[in-house]
């Protein structure tokens, strides 16, 4: 049993168990001894590879859509250009360097933000960006961000967001709880009835809602609603509601079991973006979904692709077109289907490559 895995006992053993949302937050975040507090977790020596850790091409591409944003905008002087949890920096590198060489006033206009909750992450951040020559500042919280136009990439931060689970059980739904046995080995189990009903769905159903996705869907929406904007949350989910336990770990490229050594994990669950589209809506706000890889296509993956591959020996241009397989592929699961692509925006603005939704 690691530490982390000790002080969670102890929690369940002083209140009594706990739920999915708090596990979570725990094993993510635990100043001692939480996943992103200690570990590495991107690129090949990591636990997982994002979008932008498998090709430039990706947070390129990002940079036109940040630049078409900036323009539906009306190009105003100063903008935010904001990124929330940016990893190692490398999406926000890329879309730095698209905008200096395609459009040099939008950068200029730029006021750069990074939300970012880990000191350690931040500090990688500021080294990877440190070449640019750009206003860029970074705070803990959305809320810090300036009264501006907002352009905003999230790019596999919704995932990691600590969400609740309800199992049904004889037309009553019960929230899914988490206790330790007698050895420390923790269990699912399950808590009182709630209000709610479940009389339409199987036994054993499981619900996923997530509260503090939605609360950041809302605040990133009424920033856009009282000052304009744009944003992109890119993520693995499901574009329709969906039933079913998403709740899974990663260590090394592979899954763990979810409950055991806290920590050591990522923990993350599949989006449900038509909650995140229907808080967005509610608050004002259009918007428009489609999967990553007909995304990318539309903003000119492969014209990229093919500009990148010129002039490069035979095994360069194999990996090129490895990555952009693996960016909009939609068999064995790739990230072209599996991912999606939710844009939010105020009323005024038009945002190629989707046709919006409200």
């Amino acid at each position: 049993m690691n530490r982390l895995q000790q002080k969670i006992v102890s929690l369940i053993r002083t209140q009594g168990a706990i739920d999915v949302s708090q596990y979570m937050q725990v094993a993510l975040a635990d100043p001692e001894y939480g996943y992103y507090k200690t570990a590495e977790p991107f690129g090949k020596d990591g636990d997982f590879i994002t979008a932008p850790e498998i090709s430039q091409m990706f947070g390129e591409l990002l940079g036109l859509w940040a630049l078409a944003s900036w323009q539906a905008l009306g190009s105003p002087a100063t903008f935010a250009l904001c990124e929330i949890g940016g990893g190692r920096g490398t999406l926000m590198d890329d879309v730095l360097r698209t905008l200096h060489k395609i459009a040099p006033q939008c950068l200029k206009a730029a006021h750069i933000v990074m939300v970012e909750t880990s000191p350690r992450l931040a500090a990688i951040q500021q080294g990877k960006l440190r070449h640019h020559e750009a206003n860029i500042t970074w705070v803990e919280n959305f809320a810090s961000l300036p009264a501006l136009p907002l352009v905003l990439m999230a790019n596999e931060l919704f995932d990691a967001l600590p969400i609740h689970q309800y199992i049904a059980q004889g037309g009553v739904l019960y929230e899914r709880l988490i206790a330790a046995d007698e050895h420390g080995a923790l269990y699912f189990t399950t808590g009182m009835p709630t209000p709610a009903g479940a009389n339409a769905l199987p036994d054993g159903t499981i619900i996923e809602l997530s509260p503090a996705r939605l609360a950041l869907a809302d605040e990133i929406s009424t920033h856009i609603r009282a000052n304009r904007g744009a944003a992109l949350i890119v993520d693995y989910g499901a574009l329709a509601p969906a039933t079913g336990d998403t709740l899974q770990a990663m260590s090394k490229h592979g899954y763990c079991h979810a409950l055991e050594n806290p920590g050591q994990y990522d923990l993350t669950s599949h989006v449900d973006f038509a909650a995140l589209a229907r808080t967005a809506q509610q608050a004002g706000l259009k918007t428009a979904a489609m999967p990553q890889g007909a995304f990318l296509l539309a903003l000119g993956l492969l014209e990229r692709a093919g500009q990148l591959g010129a002039n490069k020996d035979e095994a360069a241009r194999a990996q090129i077109i490895a990555d952009v397989e693996r960016l909009a592929g939609t068999e064995n699961r790739q990230m072209g289907e599996l991912f999606k692509v939710l844009c939010l925006a105020d009323q005024a603005t038009t945002m190629p490559p989707f046709s919006w939704e409200t």
